[in-house]
Parts: C-alpha cells; sequence; structure tokens
C-alpha cells in the first residue's frame, strides 16, 4: 500500500438487536445471544448470595423432580455429568441437597433438596423472577404466551423426543 491509501475502514460492529445482531438476524444466533444475554444477567442477580445460574438449574430440577439422579440432572439441566457432578458436590457440601441410594439400582444416587437447599432456591428464585419479569415486560401476556410456547417447540423439534 503506498502512502496517500487510506487503510480500509474497520466493520462497524452493531450492538445487540441491531443489523445481524437484530431482526435481520439468523434466528439460531438470535436464540443464542438471547440466551448469553440471559445467563450474564442471571449470573449478576445471583453474585451476591453466591450461587450460580447453573446451581439455580440443578437445584429447580431437584425441587422439581425429587429423586432425580445425576444423568436426569444432565439432561434437564444441559450441562454435562462432570459438571454436575462438581455442582452436586458443592451443594451436597453446602447442606442444600442429600444422596440417598436407589432402592432397587444402588449405584444410581438419588438426590434431594434438604430445607437449606429449599431455602437458597427461594433465595435464588426472587433474584431470577427480577430478570424473568424484565425479559416478559418486552411482550405482552399473549404475545409471552405465544413465544413459550415456540421457545418449547422448538426444543422438541430440533431435541428430539
Amino acid at each position: 500500500m503506498n502512502r496517500k491509501t487510506k487503510p480500509p475502514a474497520e466493520p462497524a460492529i452493531p450492538r445487540p438487536g441491531e443489523g445481524k445482531r437484530g431482526t435481520e438476524g439468523h434466528l439460531g444466533y438470535l436464540v443464542r445471544q438471547a440466551n448469553v444475554a440471559v445467563r450474564a444477567a442471571m449470573e449478576k442477580a445471583l453474585a451476591d448470595i453466591e450461587a450460580t445460574p447453573a446451581q439455580f438449574a440443578v437445584l429447580t430440577m431437584i425441587a422439581a423432580y425429587p429423586g432425580a439422579s445425576g444423568a436426569d440432572l444432565a439432561r434437564l439441566t444441559f450441562l454435562t455429568p462432570q459438571t454436575i457432578n462438581v455442582i452436586v458436590r458443592n451443594l451436597e457440601k453446602a447442606g442444600a441437597i442429600e444422596k440417598s441410594a436407589h432402592a432397587v439400582h444402588g449405584r444410581i444416587l438419588r438426590l434431594n433438596a434438604t430445607a437449606k437447599g429449599l431455602a437458597l432456591l427461594k433465595r435464588c428464585r426472587s433474584r431470577v423472577m427480577e430478570v424473568e419479569d424484565r425479559i416478559s415486560g418486552l411482550a405482552g401476556r399473549s404475545d409471552e404466551r405465544a413465544i413459550r410456547r415456540w421457545l418449547s417447540a422448538v426444543a422438541a423439534e430440533l431435541g428430539g423426543r
């Protein structure tokens, strides 16, 4: 390049919600972008009670499905079995959950929330609801129902029932 030629201009990267990061973007990208934004907001909301979105998800699923195994939790929370093991170990150490052997398959451990775990879940849930309120505030009630149906349908279609 000679001295009189200007270097090519750097491309302007749009903010979330603009250009290809907005309504012109690919649906899969937009879903991923929204997921990352929600996770970051949840991390921030839970930080001062020293809980993570993954711990919140695991506690939520244990409370919803008492006796779930680690393998069940991995499927329910979209986390690896290795990550579930670390989270379960930390929650057990904190007294938030307890393990018991499966009645028939003794190697399978069933997980249940303790009173301490349910109290932690309640604190987490109130923080996460603030994030969810911000999300649902972006759509009207009927739009939110349609979005919920659509997201569930996407998961069922692409997740292989």
